[in-house]
């Protein structure tokens, strides 16, 4: 480790006025504690704003809990990525902070090598078979997840319970049905993680090869080479793009002019044969495809398409417009391949030795299958599942909210998971014999008092960092999907000289685009984003796919040349630096900027 370079300590970070007290509503396992201090202040933490953009809930830091746990079981212990031990997590003032565990021992290294070559290699070597057969799982856990019943405590159970004579009444469907969703939970977590680890070691394999064969080749060389895919995350937007046209064909598109609310629109729609037939599509078209939300899937706020269609509604609008004027709406992917395959082309001529044109090929070939799945598994699990699995706990909610515990359905997620099991218990104890239960006159407190300090905290600007700068970081997904390497930490902290007009980060999509910035600060803020403009933000998610139809080019805070936001931002020839660490601090709306996605850098022109 430096101790040249190093950001705040944890634990000289102050509590933003007005919340003392936050740390009642997390374990205590996963805050910064006095008794780890020397080993916590001795890494690195930085603050995962690409997964937990906002204040975390108490009930949300079961996905950080769940999802921890299967990168560490993954990485460290299953398939054995050589330096790669897992992540480890604390929140401060609300905020998610994340350190990667490395294996810094080379003999260890070397026994984790041959271990990874050969788990590894079974899926690589089976790579297809197994990712269909994943996808199959996932949606078989959905299934199960969606079929988990909460049904409502009756005033007398039914005869038909009674003579069963199976001697188990409902509290007990309450409690397995409490305990299955959780459970599910953790196991997605680790369904999740086995294709995306081993996934990011492979792009991971390809990209060093390519770093030691050609020295002088950009990132961006190197991602072009494997992009101009066709992945699940993208078709929520390309039905959303089929919908604008029925809305043309149907003759409804007048329902939604003049910046009229989904709801509005909705309600016109009902009132004509026709716009019922484009309400039907909708609903057809929105199953699965519309289970995606507008943040990253692991905070309960973000609500799916399905549920609340705002965020995106817009943006409908801009395609039915773009229809009307006969412009097209689909990506010109085949121009993207033939600029890939030409790349490719050119690089593989410069390799002179047949054992090293075989070793490319292989790679390639590799990279491009895993690829396609680092992007494609997010729509199955963080989005279809998760919004099942929030939507699933509100149904319980429901029953809180009868017996008086809470007053609306989502106060659920502002108890601990483990809190919600003690709620349940005080509700089934007061039900069976008629008590009173303590709950309704002691969680409505706490959770006015959690509402009101989860409000405060959002006003806080978390440090990207905390900690000791590291001389090297090992863990492939931390640089790939964060973009998080010691030469981008030292330039957070320490800007070059001269340079007070321009950020650096990750050269993420090609091109260079002028423009005014909108900078945003949450999802509810997507709906001013005008035509033209640059945006700023921490991060984008891949579910703003249709943004991009109006913006030239994204900057944001965090994230790396394989993060999901890169991703989405190449497959739609968006220009975009990434990982700049300090861009919403540094622009400010409309500023003219010019991004230069070729090489990383933004320039402030005002």
């Amino acid at each position: 480790m430096s101790g040249e370079l190093r950001f705040p300590s944890p634990f000289e970070v102050p509590t933003p006025p007005g919340c003392e007290g936050w740390e009642e509503m997390y374990p205590e396992y996963c805050r910064f504690s006095p008794e780890r201090r020397e080993a916590e202040e001795a890494r690195l933490w930085f603050y995962n704003g690409m997964h937990f953009p906002e204040p975390i809930s108490p009930f949300d830091i079961i996905t950080a809990e769940a999802f921890y746990v299967a990168i560490g079981e993954m990485s460290g212990r299953l398939f054995c990525i050589p330096p790669a031990l897992g992540i480890d997590f604390r929140v401060l003032n609300g905020y998610i902070y994340i350190s990667p565990i490395a294996e810094l021992n080379p003999q260890k290294i070397q026994e984790r090598a041959e271990l990874f070559q050969r788990r590894a290699g079974h899926y690589y070597a089976n790579w297809q078979a197994i990712y269909q057969d994943w996808r199959d799982r996932v949606v078989r856990e959905i299934e199960s997840l969606r079929a988990i019943p909460f049904p409502e405590l009756p005033e007398v159970e039914p005869e038909d319970l009674v003579f069963a004579h199976r001697g188990i009444g409902t509290s007990m469907a309450l409690f397995e049905g409490y305990n299955r969703v959780i459970e599910s939970l953790f196991r997605i977590a680790q369904i999740h993680m086995e294709v995306v680890m081993i996934g990011f070691a492979a792009y991971l394999s390809f990209y060093d090869f390519c770093k030691r064969a050609f020295p002088d080749i950009a990132d961006q060389q190197i991602t072009r080479m494997v992009g101009a895919i066709d992945v699940s995350m993208l078709r929520p937007n390309e039905e959303l793009k089929q919908l604008a046209r029925r809305a043309v064909e149907l003759g409804v598109a007048s329902a939604f002019g003049d910046g009229r609310s989904w709801q509005e629109v909705f309600a016109t729609l009902r009132e004509s044969e026709a716009g019922r037939a484009w309400l039907a599509e909708w609903e057809e078209r929105g199953d699965p495809w519309f289970y995606i939300n507008s943040g990253d899937g692991l905070q309960h706020q973000f609500r799916a398409w399905r549920d609340d269609p705002a965020p995106i509604f817009g943006v409908l609008a801009t395609y039915i417009s773009q229809v009307q004027r006969g412009e097209r709406l689909e990506r010109d992917i085949e121009r993207q391949r033939e600029e890939r395959d030409r790349i490719t082309a050119a690089y593989r001529e410069l390799l002179d030795a047949e054992e090293d044109r075989r070793a490319f090929d292989q790679l390639l070939a590799l990279v491009r299958d895993v690829y396609f799945t680092i992007e494609d598994h997010k729509f199955w699990v963080d989005h279809w599942y998760m919004s099942t699995f929030w939507n699933k706990l509100r149904e319980l909610g429901q029953i809180f909210v009868k017996a008086g515990f809470f007053r609306e359905v989502d106060d659920l997620f502002y108890l601990h998971w483990t809190e919600v099991s003690r709620a349940l218990t005080d509700l089934l104890l007061a039900w069976s014999n008629s008590a009173d239960a303590h709950g309704p006159k002691y969680w409505p407190g706490v959770i006015e008092r959690r509402r009101a300090l989860l409000k405060e905290l959002r006003r806080f600007n978390p440090p990207p960092a905390l900690g000791v700068v590291p001389e090297t970081i090992a863990d492939p997904a931390i640089v790939m999907l964060w973009g998080i390497t010691p030469e981008r930490l030292r330039a957070w902290l320490v800007p070059s000289e001269g340079e007070k007009n321009v950020l650096r980060g990750f050269a993420a999509s090609a091109g260079t685009v002028e423009g005014p910035a909108r900078v945003i600060f949450s999802v509810e803020e997507l709906s001013t984003v005008q035509d033209g403009e640059i945006l700023g933000c921490s991060v984008t998610e891949p579910s703003w796919a249709p943004i991009f139809a109006k913006v030239r080019a994204t900057v944001t805070d965090i994230g790396g040349v394989m993060s999901h936001a890169a991703i989405v931002a190449r497959e739609y020839n968006i220009p975009a630096v990434l990982g700049t660490g300090v861009a919403t601090q540094r622009i400010r709306t409309g500023q003219r900027l010019r991004v230069d996605g070729d090489r990383g850098v933004v320039t402030i022109l005002d």
